[in-house]
């Protein structure tokens, strides 16, 4: 068997492809068409010393390294088994698979290169002598927060990305550390890392004006270092923008399905010196021959196209984990999987939630509400530190009335880390900060086409607020906000052509905030108002549904997808895991749980709105309670008005302290501003005091307090209940054993085979029908 491999920026030089352009005239000529220049003139003579410069330099490696591989496989007649290509290289293994021809080719890369030549202030350095673990544990250590791993090019050889300062900065700390060589080099950016970002969203609107065809040979991808499958064409050649080039894990790859003849092919031998130290230094990928799939083996060793699909091509060739869900919202959120775990109140859905979900393809929400502000800074710098090569992650901005002034420090919060991916929770109507977070992230491209870097999924269950997430933002405060100088002219222009949501989450019967929706008559109404509001204002681009509450099993997440959703969210079953943010005792209660342990109290947060949440209630008296002080506050205007009995009994079972004790430790962390209200309105100061309630409640439960375990306030979905009967008499059993990335991938595998199932029982119904009309 024989690799081809294609070399990428760097391997350049003045001369090269000397005979080639002669023995290719006509793309020769094509090629100055598209480029408005002679390459050959470029590539032979140079004479305005462009040939390094970005924009230059692809287009031109492109040209040559397609030029040879077509002279190999006109003397040879011989096609490679695989192919691969180092960063730009990747575009030519493409172009040998057969993904796209010569012309697009090109094009694609033209626009690459000049993208990626606006990006300036940055740097690449190669670190020598030291292990990939080495260098992130340093990079860590030393806190070098702007600097992220861009090239694997051996198990001894590292590149790093970032801002010019930062590379300098970073150099004597490796050298200390004991790094052979540290070596910066020439480049006018930060490649292959997050400050790519903007050209990575331009070339995205780019890319949506090519149809690709399916490889006819593998190709393995920079970004996973596994062959590409024909769904994750654009996805790929989107991330690789900004994420690094495993070119080590590549070549493991090819070593693990005993592929030892791999040949360079373009100018220069930079691949091939790396191939070497890469099979000296490094061990096969022991399990690179699974990674092979059936239909792409199938169309390599018959040499043809895989039979086209004569109806609904998921169906045909069978469902997989990868195929479901829209496939614009996997790549929009850089994400292989649409299945999305949701926030949970006071970092319950904690950064070990999110980076591991990151790491595993999959997108995570890390859980904000009732934490400070300095706690959930911590949180966004521990998971931008790990999660470095464009993983996805996000943050939950919850409604909070009666602190607005948080929620702007949050939205600053979230601006200032460039925190693009947002989960609105619990909002009633479009509120200024969100505004201003959706404004802060838009942008045109070069062609005038809106791209909002700032995405926001909006978590929901009624319509009417749907309609407004599915609007633009509403004109009068969008006019207020420019007067004000929140937002500038040309955002509140901008603002008024896109929705404020990119995407809608439907929730049903979950746990937290819910209105007791049914999945069953939510998600056809929501597509259908998606469907009303996208051609109302002529949207290009579309708002996706997603599913929430209810999901524990795969029957759950089956019937999600069988009713149109577009992605999946989890929550309930994701706090019974090790990497969850609350206390053993906790998890030991959920592990517990059965479909029918919950009931509805009221919501603290929320709690003079009458909003409610879900919470579990077996061996609880929370929920009793909780709900009794709702009634009470509902039927007196202050606590005085109460009687002595009912009020000792609160103050006894349930506070376990006198009202005044527990006035005085609300005037410690309540504004000031809310004291002098409560002060002058006394059913607004009972509200504070039986809010306390609900506070002292979720700290008991996530402490894991030994005294008043009665009064846990553990908020809980029966989709929990029903997981824990799923897993019932298999290691999962125990919460100990389980991860979240797991149960993702374990619910997801069964969906898989229970809806390849069901189409094969309906496709067979359908096939014993035919003779009976």
């Amino acid at each position: 068997m024989t690799t081809y491999v294609f070399p990428g920026q760097g391997s350049q030089y003045k001369g090269m492809g000397e005979t080639l352009f002669k023995e290719f005239p006509d793309l020769t000529a094509l090629a100055d068409e598209i480029l408005g220049y002679s390459i050959k003139d470029l590539c032979l003579y140079d004479n305005q010393s462009r040939l390094s410069q970005t924009q230059y330099t692809q287009p031109a490696l492109y040209t040559v390294n397609a030029l040879s591989f077509l002279k190999i496989v006109e003397e040879t007649g011989d096609w490679p088994d695989y192919v691969a290509g180092h960063s730009l290289g990747e575009f030519n293994a493409l172009f040998a698979a057969g993904v796209f021809d010569f012309e697009t080719g090109l094009r694609l890369v033209k626009k690459r290169g000049e993208l990626m030549t606006q990006s300036t202030g940055g740097g690449m350095a190669a670190i020598i002598g030291l292990s990939l673990e080495q260098v992130c544990r340093i990079l860590q250590e030393h806190e070098l927060t702007g600097l992220d791993v861009a090239n694997e090019n051996a198990p001894s050889q590292t590149i790093v990305s970032g801002r010019s300062d930062d590379i300098i900065k970073a150099g004597s700390v490796f050298e200390q550390a004991g790094a052979a060589m540290f070596v910066p080099l020439n480049v006018s950016g930060a490649f292959h890392s997050r400050y790519m970002e903007e050209a990575s969203d331009e070339f995205s609107v780019f890319l949506d004006k090519f149809e690709f065809s399916r490889p006819t040979i593998p190709v393995i991808a920079n970004v996973s270092a596994r062959p590409y499958e024909f769904r994750e064409i654009k996805s790929n050649l989107i991330r690789q923008i900004v994420s690094g080039v495993k070119w080590t894990d590549t070549i493991r790859l090819l070593m693990g399905i005993g592929e030892t003849n791999i040949e360079e092919v373009g100018p220069g031998n930079v691949l091939t010196k790396l191939i070497h130290t890469i099979q000296r230094e490094a061990e096969p990928l022991s399990n690179a021959q699974d990674l092979i799939t059936l239909d792409e083996e199938i169309a390599i060793n018959e040499n043809v196209e895989p039979e086209k699909p004569v109806s609904n091509p998921e169906v045909c060739r069978g469902i997989t984990m990868e195929s479901l869900g829209d496939e614009g919202f996997k790549r929009d959120y850089n994400v292989k999987y649409a299945y999305v775990t949701g926030a949970m109140y006071r970092g319950i859905a904690s950064k070990d939630i999110v980076i591991r979900m990151g790491k595993s393809g999959m997108l995570g929400y890390f859980g904000t509400g009732g934490l400070k502000l300095d706690e959930i800074e911590q949180a966004i710098q521990d998971i931008q530190r790990e999660l470095r090569n464009t993983e996805a992650y996000g943050m939950n901005l919850l409604y909070n009335p009666a602190n607005p002034l948080k929620e702007e420090k949050l939205v600053d919060m979230f601006l200032k880390y460039k925190v693009r991916n947002v989960e609105a929770s619990a909002y009633m109507s479009i509120v200024p900060s969100l505004i201003r977070y959706r404004a802060k992230g838009l942008k045109r491209d070069t062609e005038g086409n809106i791209i909002a870097q700032n995405k926001i999924i909006a978590k929901l269950s009624r319509p009417e607020v749907a309609q407004a997430f599915l609007s633009p933002a509403p004109e009068r405060l969008v006019k207020k906000m420019v007067k004000e100088g929140d937002i500038t002219n040309e955002e509140a222009d901008m603002l008024q052509q896109l929705p404020m949501a990119d995407d809608i989450c439907v929730e049903a019967d979950s746990g937290g905030h819910t209105d007791q929706g049914v999945a069953y008559t939510l998600m056809p109404a929501m597509l259908k108002l998606r469907n009303e509001y996208m051609e109302k204002y002529g949207y290009r681009k579309k708002i996706r549904i997603g599913a929430a509450g209810g999901i524990g099993t795969p029957e759950a997440a089956a019937a999600a997808f069988m009713l149109g959703a577009e992605f999946i969210v989890t929550g309930s079953i994701n706090q019974c895991t090790v990497e969850a943010g609350t206390s053993d005792t906790v998890k030991d209660l959920l592990m517990h749980a059965n479909v029918q342990d919950t009931e509805y109290a009221p919501a603290g947060d929320m709690f003079e709105m009458g909003a409610r949440v879900q919470v579990l209630k077996k061996g609880l008296f929370f929920p009793t309670r909780a709900n009794r002080l709702y009634e009470l506050y509902r039927q007196n205007n202050s606590i005085d008005e109460i009687d002595e009995k009912t009020k000792n009994m609160i103050q006894n079972k349930y506070f376990h302290r006198d009202f005044e004790e527990v006035y005085q430790e609300i005037k410690n962390y309540h504004p000031a501003e809310e004291i002098v209200k409560a002060e002058q309105n006394p059913k607004h100061k009972m509200a504070l005091i039986f809010k306390w309630y609900f506070g002292r409640s979720t700290f008991l439960a996530m402490s894991g307090s030994d005294t008043y375990q009665v009064d846990y306030q553990i908020h809980c979905g029966p989709a929990l209940g029903a997981f824990n009967q799923w897993v019932k008499g298999t290691p999962l059993e125990d919460w100990r054993n389980r991860h979240v990335d797991d149960i993702a991938f374990r619910i997801l595998e069964a969906t898989v085979s229970l809806l390849n199932e069901r189409f094969k029982v309906l496709a067979n119904i359908s096939d014993d029908s035919h003779g009976v009309a």
